[in-house]
């Protein structure tokens, strides 16, 4: 679907490096069109279709995390860290800080980042589409959301981010440590796009920002971005 977080899921497809059919779909009136219902009930994006030789149906998977997972987990172990300390496997407790790491962004990106950076949209559409006379009303109302909720959370998650990727292990340069992960692709969506918006900034949050660069110079985001322009005509990372 263009202009949506589904470039994540062809980012990773190009990191797997296997076989695959991209198909695309544009929006109507700025909404999924219905042709996606015919493949999910809920008609969003990114959906994939994986059908193993001799099945009679594909496999559809939805939402970015659990199709991440399937994806890595059958084709890409390479993008999770290694779960279990050496001695400790099947323990309580006995997972690695990195494996740790790499569950909890997986589903950190959208079941909290996300969530916030949604918001900050909407205020932005509120406080540009009000009527003109009450306008007035709709701004104090998007400035008393922004600082009383919005903006002490975001400070809060992105100035934790700040301190995940300086303490990453080993001293790596990603989330979990010294290697790409699907958390890192998982991640480049709202990280990109609230660094787009102008969300936060080098001068505050330098090792984030560093971060997101880094990940966005890789060959395999690069040659996903790519497929977008080719396919779309431009790329756009902003919600």
């Amino acid at each position: 679907l263009e202009k949506s977080r589904a470039q994540r899921i062809l980012w990773l497809l190009e990191e797997l490096k296997v076989e695959y059919e991209l198909k695309t779909y544009k929006r109507q009136d700025k909404q999924a069109p219905p042709e996606l219902k015919k493949i999910h009930p809920l008609g969003k994006s990114p959906l994939i279709s994986v059908q193993a030789d001799g099945a009679a149906d594909p496999l559809v998977l939805a939402e970015s995390g659990p199709i991440a997972e399937y994806l890595i987990d059958h084709f890409g172990p390479q993008l999770a860290p290694i779960k279990w300390q050496d001695g400790k496997e099947n323990q309580v407790q006995g997972e690695t800080e990195e494996w740790l790491r790499y569950r909890y962004y997986m589903h950190y990106n959208e079941g909290t980042l996300m969530p916030y950076l949604v918001t900050a949209l909407l205020l932005s559409i509120i406080r540009a589409k009000s009527p003109f006379f009450i306008k007035p009303v709709a701004n104090a109302i998007a400035g008393n959301i922004e600082s009383g909720f919005l903006s002490p959370n975001l400070d809060n998650n992105l100035s934790f981010l700040e301190s995940q990727i300086k303490s990453s292990p080993n001293g790596g340069g990603f989330l979990c440590g010294s290697k790409l992960t699907g958390a890192d692709i998982l991640m480049s969506f709202p990280l990109g796009a609230a660094k787009g918006r102008s969300t936060f900034t080098k001068a505050k949050y330098p090792a984030l920002w560093d971060y997101v660069d880094r990940i966005e110079a890789m060959d395999g985001f690069k040659r996903a971005v790519q497929k977008i322009i080719d396919v779309e005509g431009s790329y756009d990372p902003s919600l």
